[in-house]
């Protein structure tokens, strides 16, 4: 009884602190908010159907493998000169380009679905995420405080998570929806196409909350913005530090995330329907552990958390590519998925708070560009090995390079220093 209410007692101190971060909350990152919902839902449709959508052109794995490798490749490329851009545009402006480029090349991609189309308009699209992608981090920086940072950044991709859910669930029946209203096979391009039409216009949407944005009161000295060359120079071994280990995770991500959806479908021989509604549960776990992930952090410590939580995440993602029962694969996603991103936020807080205000654009920027180098190049790889010799392969490649990547985070950040992950804390940490 005595145990239940300490529980009681430190279950309330949680919520309670976490409410008041919430409240806390500037009027910009409230509007940021508004828009990650939005724009989370549409793109938790896109991340389900697309795929689909190319496949039921008649194209093969190929050539999906090449369109992911383009639209990352572009972003992985053009991250600096988005910095640049983004830094001369102003955030809002930035974000809400960012927005308008998605929701055309998806458009177009629709409009016109050649095979050399689908590949010019990835270029667009991953344009527009590398401006959304060098933007945030800077931006949510400026808009908030040392106290509800941690909070801001993993509650802000949580609502995004949970957005998806809503998104991935609404694109599994959504062509089935477009194909009763067209008259058409729910797996026809035509039902494919007409559904991302949809996430398109509810993509635009997403400017509304983002014209609503003011400019920040911020000073000089605590502007971000792109430094110049001479200080990654003056600063290459504490920014390798902090990139290399999100390189490496990205190259084995790579690999095997965007082809989930054919996974479920070529392996486990699922319909539409139920591998949207694995995307949807899948979403909202991740979404749970991002938005308890600032908690864990404020009582572990950041780097222990995302060193803990990558590492139990390797167990399910074997369980995931290698059981032979869908049930069992589907609960290891979820499960993989929560503990795999809950610690994204955490780290990129992280990462900015390492460096001097003046530098962030430019740590941002690089960390986009590793974040897109392994989705620019691993998924043509993959999609070769999948056609070859199936999913196999590719999953032991991932979770060689996550194991790879962890060992990198230990080995900077913890090793032989005072905040060295002790195994006390890890016992607290895997019982709460």
């Amino acid at each position: 009884m005595e145990n239940f209410k300490q529980i009681k007692i430190k279950t309330t101190s949680v919520l309670q602190t976490y409410a008041t971060r919430l409240r806390s909350f500037r009027w910009n990152a409230r509007m940021y908010l508004v828009f990650t919902i939005i724009f989370g839902a549409a793109m938790g449709v896109r991340r389900l159907i697309f795929n689909f959508f190319v496949l039921s052109l008649g194209y093969d794995e190929a050539l999906l493998g090449t369109m992911i490798t383009v639209h990352n490749l572009t972003a992985l490329l053009a991250a600096l000169p988005m910095g640049y851009l983004a830094d001369r545009l102003g955030r809002r402006l930035s974000l809400i380009s960012s927005t308008i480029l998605v929701a055309l090349s998806v458009i177009i991609m629709v409009s016109f679905p050649k095979a050399w189309i689908l590949v010019a308009l990835n270029i667009v699209f991953g344009l527009g995420m590398s401006i959304s992608s060098v933007t945030m981090g800077p931006f949510l920086m400026e808009n908030s405080s040392e106290t509800e940072r941690t909070y801001l950044f993993s509650f802000g991709s949580g609502l995004q998570m949970a957005a998806g859910f809503v998104g991935n669930w609404i694109g599994g029946y959504l062509p089935g929806w477009m194909g009763m209203t067209f008259n058409v096979d729910a797996i026809s391009s035509t039902a494919y196409g007409n559904a991302l039409l949809a996430t398109a216009v509810f993509t635009v949407l997403g400017v509304v909350p983002l014209i609503m944005l003011r400019n920040p009161n911020i000073k000089m000295s605590e502007r971000s913005s792109l430094a110049p060359m001479s200080y990654l120079k003056d600063h290459f071994g504490q920014i390798s530090k902090l990139v290399l280990p999100m390189l490496i995770t990205s190259i084995g991500a790579g690999l095997i995330m965007p082809f989930m959806n054919i996974f479920f479908r070529n392996v486990h021989n699922q319909p539409d329907p139920v591998i949207g509604t694995v995307f949807a549960w899948g979403s909202l776990a991740m979404g749970i552990g991002l938005i308890i992930a600032p908690v864990l952090a404020d009582r572990f410590g950041k780097i222990q958390v995302v060193v803990l939580t990558q590492a139990l995440s390797i167990p399910f993602l074997f369980i995931l590519g290698f059981s032979p029962f869908f049930v069992i694969s589907a609960v290891a996603y979820f499960i993989r998925l929560a503990l795999m991103n809950l610690s994204g936020p955490v780290y990129q807080t992280f990462v900015m708070e390492q460096v001097e205000p003046q530098a962030r654009a430019t740590v941002a920027s690089l960390t986009s560009m590793a974040s897109s180098f392994g989705w620019a190049f691993s998924p043509s790889i993959s999609g070769w090995i999948q056609v070859n010799y199936g999913f196999r392969p590719a999953f032991i490649g991932t979770m060689v390079l996550y194991a790879v990547s962890i060992y990198l985070y230990w080995h900077f950040f913890l090793r032989g220093k005072e905040s060295i992950f002790k195994r006390k804390e890890a016992v607290k940490l895997l019982r709460s």
